[in-house]
């Protein structure tokens, strides 16, 4: 009996240190700069916060709040007219951080959506005009009808970043 207590604790201590040891190796992965195209200030994607967690946040905030942080995520979308802005994924239906990049002294590449990006800058929660969400869906390429449906200011997720990493094609 006691034998095969002992040999149930090492086997279950060597599966914990299999798990373990692949996770790090994940999170290596996840953090090598390597395998992303910089765009804006230098940044690193070590530290950086999954999109479910950057909504928790979002969730969080009054409008005209901030906070200092990196995120990664999905590109849901890009400025069409020029990579001015971007729409990240936070990991549930239709919510979505806005992206703005600052000083508007850098641009993401128009072909960038279903890219993996990470982001590092301010995350606040504000409330944009209908002029600015027409011209955004202008921007977007959006069609006449679809902008003219908009009629409403709208409470939005957005970011200031100072530096957008995206993962390399291929």
């Amino acid at each position: 009996m006691k034998k095969i207590f002992i040999a149930i604790a090492v086997s279950l201590a060597v599966i914990s240190c299999k798990q373990e040891a692949k996770e790090v190796k994940t999170e290596a992965e996840v953090t090598d700069a390597s395998q992303y195209e910089s765009f804006g200030a230098e940044i690193s994607p070590e530290g950086a916060i999954s999109s479910e967690e950057m909504l928790k946040k979002y969730d969080e905030m009054a409008v005209g709040d901030s906070v200092q942080i990196a995120f990664k995520g999905k590109v849901n979308s890009v400025c069409q007219a020029k990579g001015c802005w971007m729409k990240l994924d936070l990991g549930q239906p239709e919510k979505e951080s806005f992206v703005k990049f600052k000083d508007y002294k850098f641009f993401v590449p128009m072909d960038a959506a279903q890219a993996d990006a990470v982001i590092k800058g301010w995350a606040y929660k504000s409330e944009t005009s209908v002029d600015e969400l027409k011209h955004y869906a202008k921007d977007a390429g959006k069609s006449d009808e679809e902008i003219a449906a908009i009629t409403a200011p709208k409470t939005e997720y957005t970011f200031m970043a100072d530096g957008v990493l995206l993962k390399k094609k291929g």
